[in-house]
């Protein structure tokens, strides 16, 4: 099963890591001032991701989705990332950098599945 786990970044805010069950971090935050903002971040995950459909914009023409979503899309070094959009439009998770699109989809089934029931925890130092 997976966790949320929050940490101190170096700028001393806070931001939340989604990690798989065998400890891979599968997903990432923006940078919060707060614990509490920080928990409404991972439960906008918890929500959004097992119904956000996939907007695909490495697709020429793609068709643009309402939010929530998630947005795939080719960074400037040809990888394939995720991010994961709120229904006001905020991201609230990306993803790292996948060298194939199936790795990046399998990325965000991953989310889907591990987020919902996911613990909420404190990174100890």
């Amino acid at each position: 099963m997976g966790k949320f786990v929050i940490g101190e970044t170096k700028s001393g805010g806070l931001k939340f890591n989604l990690k798989a069950g065998n400890g891979q971090v599968i997903a990432t935050s923006q940078v919060y001032k707060s614990v509490n903002s920080c928990k409404k971040g991972i439960n906008s995950v918890k929500v959004n991701a097992p119904i956000a459909p996939v907007e695909d914009q490495t697709v020429e023409g793609y068709a643009e989705l309402k939010n929530p979503k998630f947005e795939v899309y080719a960074d400037k070094k040809g990888e394939f990332r995720f991010r994961l959009k709120a229904r006001n439009g905020q991201i609230v998770a990306v993803g790292e950098g996948y060298t194939a699109l199936k790795s990046c989809l399998n990325g965000i089934e991953s989310i889907r599945k591990n987020a919902p029931d996911a613990e909420i925890v404190k990174e100890e130092k």
